[in-house]
């Protein structure tokens, strides 16, 4: 089978879609994404991205004001599609099991326990209505594709879509709905696995086997995940068939980042050469450095489904960011964070596109 996407054609056909000049796509990270470095890697070139994962309507609106007045070049909001898998209720008495199996942490913080929310996320719609109406230059989704009315509605305002892929099967469905381009994102990514047709854990394709399956499958440009952290990992995504990189690691550990210090030490920390795949933090199958969270959670049955797990911890772990206290946090972080040597998001950039056909 022929490659046709190697080298500057490849390069050209992502920059010119997403009327960027860098082949280079910042991971959207939620919970811990910034308007600054956002800012900073589209106004590198690149396409800065802001994960949007529990924003209301109105935190939307907000979110793409603050990054319209940090940058007037292109950037991407990203979505979580809603998998049907969600429970759509909890008994009062699992939830009180569930809270009291993570007291301990709301104990050492001197936090009280939550009580039961009416709901857990913001309504889907809701998000999808206020970032197609925030008018960003790319909306990207994960865990699934989204509706063809979603899709159409993006395309007739001007904005192009992302879908991302753990699976060629994955690949193949977001070419069918219309997407612009795919992200694959290899086993090595740091965060959740975003697989939808099959669970995350039969869904483990590295980035190395994933990309050129990919290339290979679908006639949209490719964006390589996982493992990319410096020119090395560009030069060898574009070997395999990538028209570009997202990267997610090595711009989390940058001084733009909204991590905290300690994690941003942590991930260039020996400690960072040990990454776990964990349910622990978010009821989703995610990669991160283990801490005591997940080492006492491992057990699946102490772990709520997603999304209830996602908002406890999520009641606790702001305040153990704040205190630097790395054991109660989610330290989401990929297999290539032992390659981090770069402090700004500027040297980030330059870094990768060094690697850049």
């Amino acid at each position: 089978m022929n490659h046709p996407r190697t080298g500057q054609a490849g390069t050209a056909r992502l920059t010119d879609l997403l009327e960027i000049e860098a082949p280079v796509v910042l991971g959207p990270f939620g919970g811990v994404s910034s308007v600054a470095l956002t800012a900073a890697v589209s106004d590198g070139g690149g396409l800065g991205s802001f994960g949007l994962y529990g924003f209301d309507a109105a935190a939307i609106e907000k979110t793409a004001a603050a990054l319209r007045a940090a940058t007037a070049r292109p950037f991407a909001l990203n979505l979580w599609v809603p998998t049907g898998t969600e429970p759509t209720d909890l008994s009062v008495a699992d939830f009180q099991r569930y809270v009291g199996i993570l007291k301990p942490y709301f104990d050492q913080l001197d936090l009280p326990l939550p009580d039961m929310p009416d709901r857990y996320l913001p309504d889907y719609g809701e998000q999808v209505a206020a970032t197609l109406a925030a008018r960003p230059a790319v909306v990207s989704f994960v865990f699934g594709v989204p509706a063809p009315e979603v899709v159409e509605a993006a395309h007739r305002l001007g904005i192009k879509v992302l879908g991302t892929a753990t699976t060629v099967a994955e690949a193949v469905a977001l070419e069918a709905g219309g997407v612009d381009a795919v992200v694959a994102s290899g086993m090595e990514s740091g965060g959740h696995r975003v697989s939808f047709l099959a669970p995350a854990g039969e869904s483990l394709v590295g980035t190395f086997a994933l990309v050129p399956q990919v290339a290979d499958a679908i006639h949209i440009p490719v964006i390589a995940a996982g493992g990319i952290a410096d020119r090395r990992g560009v030069a060898a995504a574009f070997a395999l068939g990538a028209d570009g990189v997202q990267v997610g690691t090595a711009f989390l550990a940058t001084g733009e980042s909204a991590a905290v210090p300690a994690y941003r030490s942590l991930l260039r920390s020996p400690a960072a050469g040990t990454t776990v795949l964990t349910r622990a933090m978010s009821g989703r199958l995610a990669r991160g450095l283990p801490n005591r969270v997940t080492a006492e959670l491992e057990d699946a049955a102490l772990v709520a489904p997603f999304p209830i797990q996602n908002w406890l911890t999520g009641k606790f772990r702001p305040q153990a960011a704040a205190a630097g206290n790395t054991d109660l946090m989610s330290l989401w972080a990929g297999q290539a964070a032992p390659l981090l040597r770069h402090g700004t998001a500027a040297e980030v950039l330059a870094e990768l596109l060094a690697g850049a056909p």
